[in-house]
């Protein structure tokens, strides 16, 4: 004897698919803030690099501005802004993003000073 097949279970057969294609846009929008908070983290990593650059320049007597330039990739050199006043130095750097609306607002900076050679 055979049982009959539940009357409802055909219905079901297509959910798993629109799971998928309801999860997958959430999915990337998640990976996407992800990458972004670790582009974030990274360039806060290179601009207090650079700051610290600056100041060892500064107690050996050297441009600031140069060693904290050379400190840095190509392509966080270009979005660098670098200033210095007696020992300090100062390191703005803005983050790489998808978006450039998002770009223009990320901006991460470090600090540093030394005593001035002399």
């Amino acid at each position: 004897m055979s049982a009959a097949p539940h009357p409802g279970l055909g219905a079901e057969s297509g959910q798993a698919q629109v799971e998928l294609v309801a999860v997958v846009p959430i999915a990337i929008c998640l990976a996407a803030v992800i990458l972004q908070l670790l582009a974030v983290g990274y360039s806060q990593s290179l601009a207090d690099g650079a700051a610290e650059a600056g100041a060892y320049a500064v107690a050996a007597g050297h441009s600031p501005e140069h060693a904290a330039l050379a400190a840095l990739p190509g392509w966080a050199a270009d979005r660098a802004e670098i200033a210095s006043d007696g020992g300090r130095i100062d390191v703005s750097l803005r983050a790489p993003t998808l978006l450039d609306v998002v770009g223009e607002r990320l901006e991460v900076g470090s600090s540093a000073w030394a005593r001035p050679a002399g």
